[in-house]
């Protein structure tokens, strides 16, 4: 896919790896939708961005079906078309698991999981329309393997692997590619020396490269998945062999 002029809708693109991929797409021509729950890291984003590209933001909890809805409708009436989707907005809740309350549990799924269901539904219709597109989901080495303390996230991203799949298969008639991108441990705000201490050393460790990954290389896997014609129904690891071992 030639993604000049393409249009792409990104979910928790305020900050991390979804305002990453936004500044990679508008590099390559295309024209961006930012959603974010966040108000003010989207219209920071939004801010920062605009000088690269065509690119707006409107504020978006995607575990609410009618705000994905509008979301989508944005990006049509905006720039006429949808052709990529990237739904990548995500949150995680540690903890043990018998000590865990229904509503964290049913928080991270709504989303995690629901919201790539929303967000599929919703930009299905549009890129039929369009004659083909890519929906891009944010899965995680958490979707392939088990961590202790994280029953809800491993359970979100293990199903989104599969939701992927299934998506694909169903819409490869339509020229609707999906796929997913699974990162390893990512630098953030939340993912830092100062803020996780020792517990940041422990993370890297598992990383056989020797680090944690940037938000700008999970991005360039993002934007070969929607590029390449031939990717569907696939989960790409970006984990520094994590998954490896």
């Amino acid at each position: 896919m030639d993604l000049k002029d393409k249009v792409a809708i990104i979910t928790g693109g305020g900050s991390g790896i979804g305002l990453a991929t936004a500044q990679a797409f508008l590099e390559k021509g295309v024209k961006v939708v930012i959603a974010d729950y966040d108000e003010e890291a989207g219209r920071k984003a939004e801010e920062k961005l605009k000088s690269h590209g065509d690119v707006v933001f409107q504020m978006t909890d995607v575990s609410v079906e009618e705000d994905i809805k509008k979301v989508v409708a944005l990006a049509v009436e905006k720039f006429g078309h949808l052709d990529i989707m990237f739904n990548n907005a995500g949150i995680g809740v540690q903890g043990e698991t018998h000590k865990l309350s229904y509503e964290d549990y049913h928080k991270v799924i709504r989303v995690n999981q629901d919201s790539v269901f929303y967000g599929s539904k919703h930009a299905i219709p549009e890129m039929q329309k369009a004659g083909g597109g890519a929906i891009i989901n944010t899965a995680s080495i958490l979707g392939s393997v088990g961590e202790p303390t994280a029953f809800a996230y491993n359970a979100s991203k293990g199903a989104i692997n599969l939701m992927t799949k299934s998506v694909a298969l169903q819409y490869a008639k339509d020229n609707i590619r999906v796929s997913a991108v699974a990162p390893g441990y990512v630098d953030s705000n939340m993912v830092n020396k100062d803020a996780l201490g020792e517990f940041y050393d422990a993370l890297v460790d598992k990383h056989p490269i020797g680090r944690l990954g940037k938000p700008e290389e999970i991005a360039h896997a993002v934007v070969f998945l929607a590029e390449n014609d031939f990717t569907t129904g696939t989960t790409l690891l970006v984990d520094g062999g994590y998954t490896a071992q």
